[in-house]
């Protein structure tokens, strides 16, 4: 038996069958491929002239309907506001398939929605600015969601928009969006892992929550390279990556290249994990947890070209209790991209607060610090032990102001700082000669021991 593929799809169906003659009723026909419903079969044509949502819609409800993919062939459609249902699941040819914004708040979206799935289209925003908090795609409270093989061009704002999601970003391309590539506010199971995403006007990936709370959006192996900061700031954009009150999140392997402030920024984001992502050319810190948190591990990530390597900062806030281990900062800058507070530092490789362990990391090149001890009087807890920091200004500063606290600095090899190897510091003046030769015996509440320095 031989069957035509396309005469399946078609709205009658002629087959021979042991020498009969048998004609399909529409209604079969159209749930006889395996791949889904052939949009053609249901009078929509690419490259239209006219925009096509109408028929669009009818074609995505009686789709979802009969829980089967809608199937768009190569070419372009102009469409606005399409809104998927629970089930709905669009399906293109990779790189060949387009939906071009023509109007409405958003290209697609969904509500209290289960099982999307969105696949192998590109989708164009056509540079059509959209509203404040709105995305291309925008989806709200959708779970099981699966984005995946898609592009995004010319977005007039956020790329993907999501709130209280759960699902998958996977193997996607954003470019050109003029506000943030992936936005998500409020997840309930998240991954965004293998996408590409650049030229984002103020920001690539945020993980953001209305409230302090758990979020565990993982943020894995993706490449996020030239976001800008369109709309000005001091760090609110500008970041590859911005977790900001999402507790128990990973960021973990992504490749991270030009951002006009960070590359990875928390921000009051508790148990933060960053783990070997690969960052290049920041204009402001390479890796920040910052203000109210409690609990960040930073570790064996590659940093070359920043104002500042990691920053683990604002005790004062409430930030506290960190590892940074295993780190590779190198080549950081002498001054701070324009906008940023001028009173923040730059030129340090690692700077830290509170109760925080510093150890195995390689630091070089850092023209002011290469490692930075407490602000002030915000310094408790500290332990900097088995890094090796070479060719900086000062090898290892720390707070001697009074009211700061205790800090362990030992077994440290120091080679080649420029004007001492371990000195003591009020806020931004250093007031003690190298303390590995003059000894710290006059600041009870360090303990320095078993550094090298050459």
């Amino acid at each position: 038996m031989h069957i035509n593929r396309r005469r399946l799809l078609s709205a009658a169906v002629t087959g021979l069958v042991a020498g009969r003659v048998i004609v399909m009723r529409p209604a079969a026909a159209a749930l006889s491929s395996a791949l889904g419903i052939d949009a053609a079969q249901l009078g929509i044509r690419a490259g239209a002239v006219d925009d096509q949502s109408l028929m669009l819609q009818r074609a995505i409800d009686r789709t979802a309907k009969a829980r089967v993919p809608l199937v768009l062939g190569p070419g372009t459609y102009r469409a606005g506001d399409l809104k998927l249902p629970s089930g709905g699941k669009l399906i293109g040819v990779r790189g060949a398939t387009r939906l071009t914004f023509s109007h409405g708040s958003a290209l697609v979206s969904a509500s209290q929605t289960q099982q999307l799935t969105i696949s192998g289209i590109t989708f164009d925003g056509a540079g059509i600015q959209l509203a404040s908090g709105r995305g291309l795609i925008h989806l709200v409270a959708s779970h099981g969601l699966n984005i995946s093989e898609c592009e995004f061009e010319r977005a007039g704002g956020t790329a993907i928009f999501l709130e209280q999601a759960a699902g998958v970003i996977a193997n996607t391309t954003i470019d050109d969006s003029s506000d943030v590539g992936i936005h998500s506010l409020n997840a309930r199971g998240l991954l965004i892992s293998g996408n590409v995403i650049s030229r984002a006007g103020n920001g690539g990936i945020q993980i953001w929550r209305s409230d302090k709370g758990d979020d565990g959006t993982i943020v894995a192996d993706n490449r996020i390279e030239d976001t800008g900061a369109r709309s000005g700031g001091s760090g609110q954009n500008g970041n590859a990556i911005n977790v900001f009150r999402a507790g128990n999140v990973v960021v973990r392997g992504n490749r991270i290249r030009n951002a006009a402030f960070t590359a990875v920024r928390g921000n009051s984001a508790s148990n933060l994990e960053v783990i070997g992502n690969f960052c290049t050319g920041l204009g402001e810190v390479a890796i920040y947890s910052e203000f109210d948190f409690e609990g960040a591990i930073i570790a064996n990530n590659t940093i070359d070209g920043a104002a500042v390597g990691v920053s683990v900062t604002n005790f004062k806030e409430g930030g506290r209790l960190a590892v940074v281990q295993g780190n590779l900062i190198r080549n950081l800058n002498r001054s701070r991209i324009a906008g940023s507070d001028p009173n923040d530092s730059h030129g340090v490789g690692i700077s830290v607060e509170a109760d925080t362990a510093v150890t195995g990391n390689i630091i070089e090149n850092a023209p002011n610090a290469g490692i930075a001890v407490g602000w002030g009087e915000y310094l408790r807890d500290v332990s900097v032990t088995g890094n090796i920091v070479r060719q900086c200004g000062y090898g290892i500063t720390v707070s001697v102001v009074s009211g700061a606290g205790a800090a362990l600095i030992a077994n440290n090899l120091i080679s080649g700082a420029v004007r001492s190897a371990i000195v003591g510091m009020e806020w931004k003046k250093a007031v003690t000669g190298d303390l590995i030769r003059d000894g710290s015996s006059q600041y009870p509440q360090l303990t320095i021991r078993g550094n090298l320095t050459h």
